[in-house]
């Protein structure tokens, strides 16, 4: 990943408190209640400021030395739980009181998406809605985002192990897509946040499609593969965000402005088509097609002009790679104009880097904690 987006995991949400809202029946239902409130806790603090010690951190994860481990694991321990909740409540069906005891859970996210507002000063924004589905979904693009910053974490170290998680997590926003969040759409409430909508799932599902094939193209470079290759390899990842971008067009039209998310697969998309087109331009000319690959590299520079990245960094980067094909570029006319003396085709003649993709996401499987729950009906 040349650049990275670090928006999707700053979701915040207050305390919510099961065994108060939900009226048990037997002092094993309060208690598992009780335990899926503390498991909720855990997660509430994954966004807020800790005093807890990096060693009692570990201890209380089992030896998890790795921050991001932690969370994931707070993540994955209340989730089972969570489902179990929803399994019961689903078996008592549409019952006007168990539609206020969840409507008295108040159940509420802010987004890591939408951008903060001038006049939520006392904090971000926050959006309820009465629907364990949706408390089930906004925990579900933590836990993805998290397996996001995971992948980023072992990059310098392990490229397999980093593409694998980012599988993983594109099969969580998947599942997010196909299964939680189509329970949502009837609800008719004025504003949802980005997370909340099946469009956002869908295209994070190609982002993290994309950045694994990104970390496999990394891996196939540092083996020495040919032009050819990595080119077919880096237009694979346009590819994916190509699509990313046609699906959010959709919740452009239900959200005021995610264009940061945006920015981001489209710089993305830009960086990986330079570098698609450099790597064309190296195998025209190993083929001894040097005029060609002058058409190219002159033709994707001039295209690049056209997208200036929102962060400085991403600018930095995308700058950088650009130079390097200015470089490449201004090496080939000067062996072109004093070796071969080829002519440069029309762009029309040009030949564009054929995608192949060769990553697909990891099936994401839920557990459910099967234990019996009985409210007062």
């Amino acid at each position: 990943m040349m650049i990275n987006f670090q928006g999707f995991s700053k979701q915040k949400s207050p305390q919510v408190l099961f065994e108060n809202a939900l009226p048990a029946s037997d002092p094993g239902t309060l208690e598992q209640l009780k335990e899926l409130s503390s498991r909720r806790r855990a997660i509430e603090s994954i966004n807020q400021n800790s005093f807890v010690t990096e060693a009692i951190a570990r201890e209380m994860s089992g030896g998890l030395t790795s921050r991001c481990e932690q969370n994931i694991q707070k993540v994955e321990q209340y989730l089972p739980l969570l489902g179990n909740l929803i399994h019961h409540v689903n078996i008592v069906g549409d019952n006007p009181k168990m539609a206020r005891w969840i409507s008295d859970l108040k159940i509420r996210w802010s987004s890591s998406l939408a951008p903060s507002s001038f006049f939520h000063l006392s904090g971000p924004k926050l959006y309820q809605m009465d629907n364990l589905h949706f408390e089930l979904g906004m925990t579900l693009f933590v836990l993805g985002a998290l397996l996001r910053d995971q992948a980023l974490e072992v990059l310098s170290t392990d490229l397999v192990q980093s593409a694998t998680i980012l599988r993983k997590a594109a099969g969580i926003y998947q599942h997010l897509a196909q299964v939680v969040l189509p329970c949502l759409q009837p609800e008719l409430v004025p504003e949802r946040p980005p997370e909340a909508l099946i469009s956002v799932s869908a295209a994070t599902t190609l982002v993290c499609l994309a950045e694994a094939q990104a970390v496999t193209v990394k891996k196939a470079e540092q083996k020495g593969n040919t032009g050819g290759l990595l080119a077919k390899l880096h237009y694979g990842v346009c590819e994916f965000l190509n699509e990313a971008i046609h699906t959010l067009n959709s919740a452009t039209k239900q959200c005021k402005d995610i264009s940061s998310l945006t920015d981001y697969i489209t710089t993305c998309k830009m960086l990986h088509e330079l570098l698609s087109y450099k790597y064309l331009a190296e195998s025209l000319k190993t083929e001894g097609k040097i005029g060609f690959a002058i058409g190219v590299l002159y033709h994707v520079i001039q295209s690049s002009e056209k997208h200036t990245p929102r962060e400085e960094s991403w600018r930095l980067v995308y700058k950088q790679v650009i130079d390097d094909l200015a470089v490449l570029l201004r090496k080939y006319e000067h062996e072109n104009e004093f070796v071969w003396h080829e002519k440069i085709p029309m762009q029309d003649e040009l030949p564009v880097p054929q995608g192949v993709k060769i990553v697909s996401s990891i099936l994401y499987q839920p557990q459910r904690w099967e234990r019996t729950l009985v409210f007062k009906m």
